[in-house]
């Protein structure tokens, strides 16, 4: 597995698109969970529970329906504050549609909130 982060995004739509309830995401990372709580403080995912099996981890994401598109951004691109509007352009289908999450120096957030603070960062994913 060469990128954890776009194999738990992919495991969260396919399990969104077969209409499931909940689905396990494996291995679990700190990043991992950040990006998971974002989508959950954002209304896309439900409860998420970590399940440490002695190895990885795992985490129970309950879904909602909300999920029509999620997928990480390979090549990580940075972004300056001032630059996230063309990322939102590029990445997502309308204006105020979705959300990019973004890693910054203050933590993993959605593309709002980093705009409202003036921070950059390194873009990771992007959701609708």
């Amino acid at each position: 597995m060469s990128d954890p982060l776009a194999n738990a995004l992919n495991v969260i739509l396919n399990s969104e698109r077969r209409k499931k309830r909940e689905c396990l995401v494996m291995p679990a990372s700190k990043l991992i969970g950040q990006v998971l709580r974002s989508m959950q403080l954002h209304g896309y995912l439900g409860e998420i529970e970590y399940i440490d099996d002695g190895r990885f981890g795992k985490y129970r994401v309950q879904l909602l329906g909300r999920v029509n598109e999620c997928k990480a951004v390979r090549p990580r691109f940075p972004v300056k504050a001032d630059k996230i509007s063309s990322f939102e352009q590029q990445y997502l289908p309308a204006r105020g549609l979705g959300t990019l999450i973004l890693s910054t120096s203050k933590g993993v957030m959605r593309s709002d909130e980093a705009k409202k603070k003036g921070l950059g960062g390194v873009l990771l994913a992007y959701l609708y």
